[in-house]
């Protein structure tokens, strides 16, 4: 069975197209190459070499002196994307050429679990496929971003096409306050009664927004969300906390019984199926807000997004301890570096299991993209992508004495030619060559792959293909990393019944033929 998927796998690799990728320093300035030189370039040579590989000793059935072939077939370290443009890019062929990346070029995957749309009326999950989730419906589809479910493939048919490809799953999110993207909007509006509404608003003398349901979704969201963040810091600032709690207590109970219970039903699902979990999303901002620490003994969170349960980024640990098997990693999901290793170290002093740190690294604008070809690196590009930065922000975080996984990368093209190709694909390349350098770091996940299918208000030529599956150069830079530069494949010969060699880590297939003709073979882990 494995070596027919490995066969299927490389011809699907050959249907994307498979080029090595020669970069093109020209198109980088001399100040850039001057801060990525040879000197950083071979420390982090140095460093791979230390972190990623490990020595094999592995006995042979073969006569000394038989050549026995070596070849890695995949990593330990994960190289991932989201998969959250699941049979929804309008044609069979672009589908399957997507789908096909997942297990060629992609061993993990992460899947979309986003409240709103999983759940988009209370009780009623989006878990299995319907009409509206099939390759059909979107291939006939005319405007797929306005639909609601745009990006939010039902968990069901994608695991279980994950599962069969061989590809570590990882669930993205299971708590955020995100009212655009995550938090449902019924929690409000269904489990608030009017009369606390009222009396809220009254207090507060001011008028929470309701969204318009006569636009579509897409449309009225972003600004829906904005309204409701300004009014609850409205209201923030003109009540106590314990004056809040007086008045709204069915939504504050009802808030710490639904984010519990999503994540029981979501755990007795896909329990023994996902691998790993974002448990809370983008949370640090609430922990370090105002200079306060914690919140635990107060009725409710005053979270930036609105009200939260209590201390809700503990909480969301403690539930899906609680909930979820022993053997699913727990992560935490960051993009505010800042208060972000303060916040593990209180959550796991306080008992919070936390086996894998989640840090993001989006350079959407464009222009950041050019500022680093030219070689300016101004303080926020500097925060992101210097080698120096990088080295400290991770060595910062690795006192945690937890693995690392870099949850969300986007690498924005400075524009659609062959040259802004290349930027992007020159940015990618050392970018991950010093992230697969650190010591503690255990994947990478690319966000949007395909270009012009992200979010409203994400770039549209963010991907590593085009919006008709067409590989860019960034594809061919990421290709030749994960399957070649990062790949180990050698000839060794048996020398007392045992080959040893040094390869990265991964499961590797050993092959020999001995000197009667009869062949031989073993799969092994180097570790």
């Amino acid at each position: 069975m494995k070596r027919i998927l490995v066969v299927l796998q490389f011809v699907a690799l050959a249907s994307v197209g498979v080029a090595e990728f020669k970069p093109n320093r020209s198109v980088m300035s001399d100040a850039y190459w001057k801060v990525w030189n040879d000197d950083v370039q071979k420390r982090i040579d140095a460093d791979i070499e230390k972190y990623r590989k490990a020595d094999a000793v592995v006995d042979i059935s073969a006569p000394d002196g038989v050549e026995v072939s070596v070849e890695q077939k995949t990593h330990a370290f994960f190289f991932g994307a989201h998969i959250f443009n699941f049979n929804q890019l309008g044609k069979k062929e672009w589908n399957d050429r997507y789908k096909e990346l997942y297990g060629t070029l992609f061993n993990s995957a992460t899947v979309a679990f986003y409240w709103r749309t999983l759940e988009p009326y209370p009780y009623a999950t989006r878990f299995e496929e319907r009409y509206e989730d099939t390759e059909n419906f979107w291939n006939n589809c005319p405007q797929p971003k306005e639909q609601p479910h745009w990006r939010r493939p039902p968990p069901d048919p994608v695991i279980s096409y994950l599962r069969h490809r061989g590809v570590r799953i990882h669930g993205h999110p299971l708590v955020w306050g995100e009212g655009h993207w995550h938090a449902p909007t019924w929690l409000w509006d269904d489990f608030c009664p009017d009369s606390e509404k009222i009396a809220l608003q009254r207090a507060a003398g001011v008028e929470i927004p309701r969204p318009d349901f006569r636009k579509p979704i897409t449309a009225c969201d972003r600004a829906y969300s904005w309204f409701w963040r300004a009014a609850w810091k409205q209201i923030y600032d003109k009540l106590s906390d314990e004056e809040i709690a007086k008045l709204i207590p069915t939504l504050i109970a009802a808030t710490d019984r639904h984010y519990e219970e999503r994540i029981r039903k979501i755990a007795e699902r896909y329990g023994s199926r996902v691998d790993s979990w974002d448990v809370v999303n983008e949370s640090a901002t609430d922990f370090d807000r105002f200079g306060r620490k914690a919140v635990r003994g107060k009725p409710f969170d005053r979270s930036h997004y609105g009200p939260m349960p209590a201390d809700y980024a503990y909480k969301a640990f403690i539930w899906s301890q609680k909930y979820l098997p022993a053997k699913a990693w727990l992560n935490i999901n960051e993009y505010n570096m800042d208060p972000f290793f303060d916040q593990v170290r209180e959550l796991t002093s306080n008992g919070a299991r936390i086996d894998v740190i989640g840090s993001q690294m989006h350079l959407f604008n464009p222009a950041e993209s050019v500022k680093i070809a030219r070689g300016e690196f101004t303080a926020e590009v500097y925060k992101k992508t210097h080698p120096e930065s990088i080295q400290q922000v991770f060595k910062t975080l690795s006192q945690a004495g937890r693995p690392i996984h870099l949850s969300e990368i986007t690498i924005t093209a400075p524009d659609t030619s062959s040259n802004g190709q290349m930027v992007q694909a020159i940015i990618m390349r050392n970018l991950y060559r010093a992230w697969f350098a650190v010591e503690k770091m255990n994947g990478i996940t690319w966000w949007n792959v395909v270009d012009d299918c992200g979010a409203p208000g994400e770039p549209s030529i963010s991907g590593i293909f085009t919006r008709d599956m067409r590989p860019k150069t960034a594809y061919h830079a990421m290709d030749d990393l994960i399957n070649r530069e990062w790949k180990t494949k050698t000839s060794v010969k048996v020398s007392g019944g045992k080959i040893s060699f040094r390869g990265f880590r991964g499961q590797y297939f050993l092959t020999w033929v001995n000197p009667d003709g009869t062949k031989g073979s073993k799969s092994i882990d180097v570790k």
